[in-house]
């Protein structure tokens, strides 16, 4: 089974919900830098959460993740793509925020969750 992780802020789910303040306007199109990828996450209860990602699919980015970063603004995160099928762990040595890490199936589906990793501990983190 292949896994894949979208590790993302509590708080990017919690800037989605209704009565955030609006978006600023949008710069011409020509201005506009390439769009993001997006990952939507649909939950049995039918909410859908929306994460705007960067994806890491280097061995460089995969090993670097989001290792010092201070901030990560609400409603995006990062999608690692692994070449093989097996599972996946995670640690937050030099991960400075707490993130929530979404493993997600070969079909989709999402095989676990894990909320709020502690940063900047060797604990491995995974779902298989």
């Amino acid at each position: 089974m292949r896994r894949l992780a979208v590790p993302a802020l509590a708080a990017a789910v919690a800037a989605c919900r209704p009565g955030a303040a609006p978006a600023p306007a949008q710069p011409p199109p020509a201005a506009r830098p390439a769009a993001r990828p997006q990952v939507t996450v649909d939950s049995p209860s039918g909410r859908s959460t929306t994460v705007t990602v960067e994806v890491a699919r280097t061995d460089d980015e995969l090993q670097r993740g989001l290792m010092f970063r201070e901030k990560l603004a609400p409603g995006t995160g990062m999608l690692f793509v692994f070449g093989d099928s097996s599972d996946h762990s995670f640690w937050m040595k030099n991960t400075l925020i707490p993130l929530d890490m979404i493993f997600i199936a070969e079909g989709g589906t999402v095989a676990g969750i894990v909320e709020r990793a502690e940063p900047l501990s060797l604990v491995e983190r995974s779902v298989g």
